[in-house]
């Protein structure tokens, strides 16, 4: 476990000693946003390792959609309440409210109607935790630059041919899509390469140029 990790832990109250080591820090950070003992969706929740970090640390009732069948088996084998479902279609059958907090972790670009997808997210659940890779990033810039190719980073490994995503993004693109449907950002952070928060009262540019990932809090405004 990486030092950053090791604090993420200790700042949302998780006990590291309880923690596997292949621990994701934006699933702590995101699990750090979740109050305990709530309803959550975990929206294209992959093997089920942040839906499982959440259901052991903070008790939530979680539930999850996975587009994948082998990421449904590797969830239904840890114990979890998993579904194969699309995120682009399906979300619209839950109803009103159903849950909390409904989350994305590092699928909105891989997403065919990003905006709808969130929308949807803030319709189901009280709140929305939002986590994806920022295409801003000043190495995905230079490459771009220098090398006239579309960059590939440790976040985003795949090449242009062979990748799921679909709807790359900034983090100032994304604040400007939760300005155009309306809600609110309650808590934000963006994560430099070594996994650290480079500070909630940064302005947006530093963000947009030095992280490599965002999670966001969002709520629907009253």
């Amino acid at each position: 476990m990486t030092a950053a990790t090791a604090t993420a832990a200790s700042l949302t109250g998780i006990d590291e000693q309880t923690l596997p080591r292949s621990a994701r820090l934006d699933h702590l950070l995101i699990a750090g946003l979740v109050e305990r003992n709530t309803r959550v969706l975990d929206v294209g929740c992959g093997d089920g390792a942040l839906l499982r970090l959440l259901t052991e640390q903070r008790g939530v009732d979680g539930r999850g959609i996975e587009l994948s069948k082998e990421g449904v088996n590797d969830c239904v084998a840890k114990g979890l309440s998993v579904i194969q479902g699309d995120a682009d279609t399906d979300l619209a059958d839950y109803p009103d409210d159903s849950f909390d907090y409904v989350i994305l972790s590092q699928t909105i670009q891989a997403t065919r109607h990003p905006k709808i997808v969130l929308e949807h997210m803030l319709r189901v659940g009280r709140r929305a935790v939002v986590s994806f890779p920022n295409f801003g990033h000043w190495k995905l810039r230079l490459q771009l630059l220098f090398q006239g190719r579309m960059p590939m980073t440790g976040i985003l490994s795949n090449p242009w041919y062979d990748t799921p995503n679909i709807h790359f993004c900034t983090i100032r693109d994304f604040v400007g899509l939760v300005d155009e449907i309306g809600v609110k950002i309650e808590r934000a952070d963006a994560l430099n390469k070594m996994g650290a928060p480079l500070g909630f009262t940064a302005p947006w540019w530093v963000w947009n140029m030095f992280g490599e990932q965002a999670v966001f809090l969002l709520k629907r405004k009253d």
